[in-house]
């Protein structure tokens, strides 16, 4: 079975240009580093790096609605996202 978009009966396969994007992806995943990480903040798609413990740094960490420590942005990269929830 190939790769798929959507979730309709009547689902389209994937452009030969969108494969291999995901491909591209997946081989980035198998070597990127473990002291970065991916964040999406409003449609941003953030570069993170972790901290000193290897840990995701948060503002307020103790405190109930922490959110992410903006100083630890190296970049952001320009790939349509969203970190909503199902």
């Amino acid at each position: 079975m190939g790769i798929l978009r959507g979730g309709h009966p009547d689902e389209v396969p994937l452009s030969r240009e969108e494969r291999l994007a995901i491909a591209a992806l997946r081989r980035l995943a198998s070597r990127w580093p473990r002291s970065l990480w991916l964040f999406s903040a409003s449609g941003d798609l953030c570069v993170m790096r972790r901290g000193e413990q290897g840990d995701r740094v948060l503002v307020a960490q103790d405190e109930p609605g922490a959110s992410m420590d903006q100083t630890y942005v190296v970049t952001s990269v320009d790939i349509p996202n969203d970190g909503g929830d199902w």
